[in-house]
């Protein structure tokens, strides 16, 4: 029995799978060590996964994760995990890119991109992430992610940039004040997950115009500073997973078209492809 994990800045998706099958499924708060201590990693495993699950003795455990790309964030979620958890065998814990990677392209060269509150790229030789275009985050970069189209929207409303109409139905749907805005993003923990939270109303309002445009702005910026950045990207098919990339379909097909750029398999989620990779 294993316990596969796939760790947003949203949402922590377990899976226990025995010989190829999954037998239990559990979603907790997202995990990202960047912005997370050991502490508060330790606990949300301790208090919203074990309670959950049915046991704590596993053959291997393999946690893919925003923010686990560098050593010392890696050892941070692995400390945390071996603490709960007891396992036989390895322990990997590894970046959700290469969770995206493994589980659009498994063992197949590709291109591979998460679209969800943040987003990212990489070219995959079937084995191993080659190459990657650094996403920079909601505030340098993350193109197309659901936390860059909630500031982008945010800051068109509050700067007057949409109808008056789009901005009162806003504020109200959200129940929300310019000055409340602002707090969430610079004074409060998590800036990527309030703003990626607000970007919904965008996919409710996507036949005005000016939403239509935003949105189609930033998925060309995405390919644009991205994608077009890998060798032979015009031969190769881009896949995509995540919450914004499955909803937006339409959207993001009419923005690769514009780039020239061949959309290939789009997803919500990597645990499928990643349940077929390690069994």
């Amino acid at each position: 029995m294993i316990l596969i994990a796939d760790s947003g800045s949203t949402k922590t998706d377990w899976c226990v799978v025995e010989k190829g099958e999954l037998v239990q499924q559990i979603f907790t708060k997202g995990t990202n060590p960047f912005f997370q201590s050991e502490e508060e990693i330790s606990n949300e495993i301790a208090t919203a996964l074990l309670p959950e699950l049915k046991t704590n003795e596993f053959e291997a455990v393999y946690f893919y994760g925003a923010g686990c790309g560098f050593p010392d964030k890696i050892a941070v979620v692995h400390r945390a995990l071996t603490k709960h958890l007891k396992v036989e065998g390895e322990v990997e814990v590894a970046t959700d890119m290469l969770a995206a990677a493994r589980g659009l392209c498994g063992r197949e060269a590709g291109i591979a991109c998460i679209m969800g509150t943040g987003s990212n790229s990489c070219y995959y030789d079937g084995e191993s992430i080659v190459a990657n275009v650094s996403p920079l985050g909601f505030i340098l970069g993350d193109e197309g992610s659901g936390a860059c189209l909630g500031k982008l929207m945010v800051g068109d409303l509050l700067k007057n940039q949409m109808t008056p109409e789009l901005k009162e139905k806003f504020l109200a749907q959200f129940n929300l004040t310019p000055a409340d805005i602002i707090d969430r993003v610079y004074r409060k923990p998590f800036p990527n997950r309030f703003l990626a939270s607000l970007s919904p109303f965008l996919a409710q309002n996507i036949s005005e115009p000016c939403i239509h445009e935003l949105v189609l702005n930033s998925f060309k910026a995405f390919f644009k500073r991205n994608i077009m950045q890998y060798e032979n990207y015009q031969n190769l098919k881009v896949n995509l997973i995540g919450s914004v990339a499955y909803y937006y379909k339409e959207v993001l097909a009419e923005a690769a078209e514009a780039m020239g750029i061949q959309l290939g398999t789009i997803i919500q989620s990597p645990m499928e492809g990643l349940i077929k990779y390690h069994a």
